[in-house]
């Protein structure tokens, strides 16, 4: 996605985030740059009259916590089975069928195997440029306390790798990354989205 984004192109697109904690605000920031409406998300009802949502990184234990309270992770669970929505690092543990080192419940509506923490503790984070299938050349990713995805399914198109593992995933209306785009100056991966999210509403 090597052209420049057209913001007229996404002005019509409201993207929720789920502001529970996490860089929600650098998400924001991303969105309002490429011409979409962000919107903070912090309720259930807020979940209403999106057309997509991202689910961003910071503590999936402690988003657990938050979604576990007045019916807020069943309706998540409803609205990412027919909407697009895009989880990076945490989010992208909330999204996965399958969660590892330790288990723990998630929205098990994309289908990969992640496991926590795979890349030690926050000292431990890094940045890395590397080629992806993405148009525009080598993309930065930042990775803070990253988990691993270690399997994917059938239908789960892969985009970018580290060390052979995939790190930026796509299955239908549901994209994860186990970095942070939004901590990068880079809009290709929220470009995706957004383009994700046009083509998922037919437009």
């Amino acid at each position: 996605m090597d052209q420049e984004p057209t913001p007229r192109q996404d002005r019509h697109l409201t993207i929720g985030i789920l502001a529970l904690q996490g860089a929600f605000e650098a998400h924001a920031k991303a969105l309002t740059a490429l011409g979409a409406t962000a919107k903070l998300v912090r309720t259930p009802t807020e979940l209403a009259n999106l057309d997509g949502l991202i689910l961003p990184g910071g503590e999936s234990t402690t988003f657990l916590k938050f979604l576990e309270r007045g019916g807020f992770l069943d309706a998540l669970q409803s609205f990412v089975e027919t909407t697009p929505t895009f989880g990076t690092c945490a989010g992208a543990i909330l999204l996965a069928k399958n969660v590892q080192s330790p288990t723990q419940k998630s929205l098990a509506a994309l289908d990969i195997t992640v496991e926590r923490n795979a890349y030690g503790r926050q000292i431990d984070s890094t940045i890395l440029t590397a080629p992806t299938t993405l148009e525009g050349g080598p993309l930065e990713m930042v990775f803070i306390r990253a988990p691993r995805i270690t399997q994917t399914g059938p239908n789960v198109e892969t985009l970018a790798t580290r060390d052979g593992f995939p790190v930026l995933v796509r299955q239908g209306h549901l994209l994860a990354a186990t970095f942070h785009p939004e901590l990068s100056s880079d809009p290709r991966v929220h470009q995706l989205f957004l383009d994700l999210t046009r083509r998922s509403h037919g437009q």
